[in-house]
């Protein structure tokens, strides 16, 4: 699975808003935390904003925060909203004995879409990742 810069750094943004807590945190908090370049920032929040996933206030208290409980937003939902729905392989494009490959793809895409649903930006923040085996990120 290939990520794109655009959904890590979408990934980090809805991370950083789930760790600062509940209220407005400027973009340019967020930004400097993650070191994303504020104008890509902008757009991404912009993105995030539209698909509902998180909330904006704007003036001098203003800022971002998301819009439902950090167990209630996966990795697969900010995925998605950033690239779209991942293109599955069609059989035809194998032909022969090599048909099965395209059947090991989809299995493995199903596998990343499974992972993804299941891991919450709380499951982030926490670090307490899901198949992790308990071990901290460091």
């Amino acid at each position: 699975m290939r990520v794109s810069a655009r959904t890590q750094y979408a990934l980090r943004a809805v991370t950083e808003l789930a760790a600062t807590g509940p209220g407005p945190v400027p973009a340019e908090k967020v930004a400097a935390a993650q070191n994303i370049p504020r104008r890509f920032l902008d757009n991404i929040l912009l993105q995030l904003r539209r698909a509902g996933l998180i909330n904006s206030q704007r003036g001098p208290d203003g800022g971002y925060w998301l819009a439902r409980p950090p167990e209630e937003i996966t990795l697969a939902d900010v995925i998605m909203v950033i690239e779209g729905r991942p293109e599955h392989f069609r059989n035809d494009d194998y032909p022969g004995v090599a048909r099965p490959i395209a059947h090991v793809w989809s299995v493995l895409r199903e596998h990343e879409e499974t992972l993804l649903s299941e891991i919450t930006i709380a499951h982030i923040t926490r670090n307490t990742i899901p198949g992790g085996h308990g071990e901290p990120v460091t």
